[in-house]
C-alpha cells in the first residue's frame, strides 16, 4: 500500500473501530461524522484500491425510518471503482423529522471535507437509497440550501450539503398523497411509520415539509428512479409523481419500472440494473 494511504488510515485510527482490506477494497468502519444529543453518528467507508472513480456514492438505508443500519450496503457500484459511504442516521424512534435529513446533510459535509485524503471529487457526490432511504436521498438531494432541512449538526458549517445526483429506489416522494394511493397492506405499514416520523400522520404541514416533490426546482441535480411494478408498500405513483415534477422543472430525470418486482427484489440487483446505473453514473 502506498504511503499516502497509510497516512489516511493513521489520520482516522483514533475514531474508527476497524480497518480491513478485502478484494482490493479498503473498508474503514464506524467513522464518527457528528454528535447529537441522542448519540454519535457513524458511517462506513469503502475505498477501491485500483481504478478508483472520483465520484463518491453515499448509501442511505431503508427501514420505514424506524429501523435499519449502515451494515451491508449494496456493492453494485463499488465493484466498478466507485467509493462508497454507508451512513447511520437518527431513526424516528430516536428523534422525529427533520433529524434524519439534518444527519444526512452533516454526513455530506463531513465527507466533502475529507475528499482530498480519500481521493474523490468534492464536487461529485451522489446520494443513493431505497424505500425510506430513497425518500431521504431524494429529500436531501433536492432541498439545496433549505434552512429548515439544513440543520446545524456537525461542525462543518462552511461546507455545502449540495449533491450532484440522486438515486431513488422505490422511495415515498409525496406524503400528502401516499395514503390515498396505498393498499391495505401499505396503510398498515405506512400509518404507524408516519406517526413516528412526523408526530401525526395526518399533519398536512409536516407531510408537505417531508415530501421531496415540493422541493424540486430548476437547480436540482439529475435523478435516477426505479420502482417495482408490483410494489405493495410504496405505491408506484410516488415515483411517477417525482419523475413528472422533475420533468416539469427541467430537471434531468430517468425512471425505470422493474417488471415482476415488488418492494425490492432481484430486479434491483441484477446485471440489467447494474448497467442502467453505470450508464447513468457515466455523466459525472
Amino acid at each position: 500500500m502506498a504511503i499516502k494511504k497509510y497516512l489516511v488510515v493513521l489520520s482516522f485510527i483514533m475514531c474508527c473501530n476497524t480497518i480491513s482490506f478485502s478484494q482490493g477494497v479498503m473498508s474503514i468502519t464506524d467513522l464518527i461524522y457528528a454528535r447529537t444529543p441522542e448519540g454519535e453518528l457513524q458511517l462506513d467507508l469503502y475505498l477501491p484500491d485500483d481504478n478508483r472513480k472520483d465520484v463518491l456514492v453515499i448509501w442511505i438505508h431503508g427501514g420505514a425510518w424506524r429501523s435499519g443500519s449502515k451494515e451491508d450496503p449494496p456493492k453494485l457500484l463499488l465493484k466498478h471503482g466507485y467509493p462508497l459511504a454507508s451512513i447511520n442516521y437518527r431513526l424516528s424512534t430516536e428523534a422525529p423529522f427533520p433529524a434524519q435529513i439534518h444527519d444526512i446533510k452533516a454526513a455530506i459535509k463531513f465527507l466533502r471535507s475529507k475528499s482530498k485524503g480519500f481521493k474523490f471529487n468534492a464536487d461529485k457526490i451522489v446520494l443513493w437509497g431505497s424505500s425510506a432511504g430513497g425518500h431521504l436521498a431524494a429529500l436531501a438531494g433536492l432541498s439545496n440550501n433549505d434552512a429548515y432541512l439544513e440543520g446545524n449538526i456537525g461542525q462543518l458549517t462552511n461546507e455545502t450539503s449540495s449533491v450532484q445526483g440522486v438515486i431513488d429506489f422505490f422511495g415515498p416522494t409525496n406524503l400528502t398523497t401516499i395514503l390515498k394511493q396505498s393498499t391495505p397492506h401499505g396503510l398498515d405499514v405506512r400509518i404507524p411509520a408516519l406517526d413516528l416520523l412526523l408526530g401525526n400522520h395526518e399533519d398536512e404541514g409536516m407531510q408537505k415539509k417531508a415530501s421531496p416533490v415540493f422541493y424540486v426546482d430548476e437547480n436540482d441535480p439529475p435523478v435516477f428512479i426505479a420502482h417495482g411494478e408490483q410494489d405493495p408498500q410504496v405505491p408506484i405513483n410516488q415515483s411517477v409523481e417525482l419523475y413528472t415534477r422533475c420533468i416539469r422543472f427541467g430537471v434531468k430525470a430517468d425512471i425505470h419500472y422493474v417488471e415482476g418486482n415488488g418492494h425490492g427484489g432481484y430486479g434491483f440487483e441484477n446485471h440489467v440494473m447494474e448497467k442502467l446505473l453505470l450508464d447513468w453514473m457515466a455523466q459525472f
